[in-house]
């Protein structure tokens, strides 16, 4: 203030040493985790709030969303959950696949929080896991909420050092050790939400640290003693038909926009999507499938060239791949198993070629 220090909060405790600090979604309050059990919070003034010596070691610390609860880590693997005043709620449940992921340290304790992208988090969490949290064994843990029992569980076979999400939150990047021919090497391994497998990118020496950038385009990572960037191509989703070119790309409110280009007269419409998975065309509709907010439910809508709905069918299994038929629609359980065929036949010239193009965009299922 007035080109003048201040000191607060000074660590004067010589008995331990700070294992990490984290701000709130906000920036108004800061906590700080001492080794041996021992938490501050402090205000964005440098006024401290409250302090508490809890039982048990911390090695990291993280604030919901809302700051209405803090998250701590112990070195045995432990969540624990508290209120913002510091009061005991319960233990986040750790699962395990393989071997007991409970007895391996955290390496990372991430909380998606909405970032600078403005969208209604609470509407978004219901939906995604938005709670990452990475074990040094390998495993990763991926919550909609603290108290999720039924969490998603990713074995990435590395050395996790840590993690962190995108400023989407439709990514969450892994960052492990691998021993490649006795050298040490290390790999960055990106996945959705929902623990699919996106990409893995190999880079040579140890990484110690990463950095999204704030439109999760390009990607900063300390390498030994250097700074590497790296560019993020999104796969967008696109398609083309009756002199129309559609295609995707995401809203900051995780909503998709789709735009059909009518390139002869150079016109755009647009529509807005949730959950897209795949855009599909065929004679003079195209087909887009998302995935819907039920559970085990997917839509498939039949549009035209404007972006007009003409026939919306939902179905109960993911979609995996797309072929084109000329007489049915055939919807495959998996890549050998027949579940479901669909055949339509149109009443008259309009619906006809409606039927048709909805029989061409044939899809094969998990």
């Amino acid at each position: 203030h007035k080109n003048h220090w201040f000191e607060e909060m000074i660590n004067n405790r010589k008995k331990s040493v700070v294992r990490d600090m984290k701000w709130t979604s906000n920036g108004e309050k800061i906590g700080i985790a001492y080794e041996d059990g021992a938490v501050i919070v402090g205000s964005v003034e440098g006024n401290r709030l409250w302090g508490k010596e809890l039982t048990h070691q911390l090695s990291l610390i993280e604030w919901a969303p809302d700051g209405k609860t803090i998250l701590f880590a112990t070195p045995k693997g432990e969540v624990k959950v508290y209120d913002y005043m510091g009061n005991y709620l319960y233990d986040t449940p750790i699962c395990s696949t393989a071997e007991k992921t409970a007895s391996s340290p955290l390496v990372a304790l991430q909380w998606y929080d909405g970032g600078l992208n403005g969208f209604a988090f609470d509407k978004y969490q219901e939906s995604f896991p938005t709670l990452g949290i990475a074990f040094q064994n390998g495993r990763v843990q991926l919550m909609k909420h603290e108290n999720d029992d039924s969490p998603i569980l990713i074995n990435t076979n590395l050395q996790n050092i840590t993690a962190k999400w995108s400023p989407s939150g439709n990514v969450f990047a892994v960052v492990g050790l691998v021993r490649d021919g006795g050298e040490k090497q290390s790999d960055i391994t990106f996945f959705t939400p929902m623990g699919k497998h996106l990409r893995s990118l190999r880079v040579p020496g140890a990484v110690t640290s990463i950095a999204w950038e704030m439109h999760g385009q390009r990607f900063a990572i300390a390498v030994d003693a250097s700074l590497v960037f790296a560019n993020i191509q999104p796969n967008y989703q696109w398609t083309y038909f009756n002199n129309t070119l559609v295609y995707s790309y995401p809203k900051h409110d995780h909503d998709i926009s789709l735009v059909f280009w009518d390139v002869q007269i150079d016109y755009k419409y647009v529509k807005y999507v949730k959950n897209l998975l795949a855009l599909k065309s065929s004679g003079e509709y195209c087909v887009i499938v998302t995935n819907t907010e039920e559970a085990n439910c997917w839509a498939l809508v039949l549009c035209n060239s404007k972006g007009s709905p003409v026939e919306t069918k939902y179905i109960n299994f993911e979609p995996l791949f797309w072929f084109n038929g000329q007489n049915s629609c055939r919807c495959l359980q998996s890549e050998n198993s027949l579940l479901m065929a669909i055949q339509q036949e149109g009443q008259n010239s309009q619906r006809r070629r409606e039927a048709e193009s909805w029989e061409r965009a044939c899809f094969s299922y998990r």
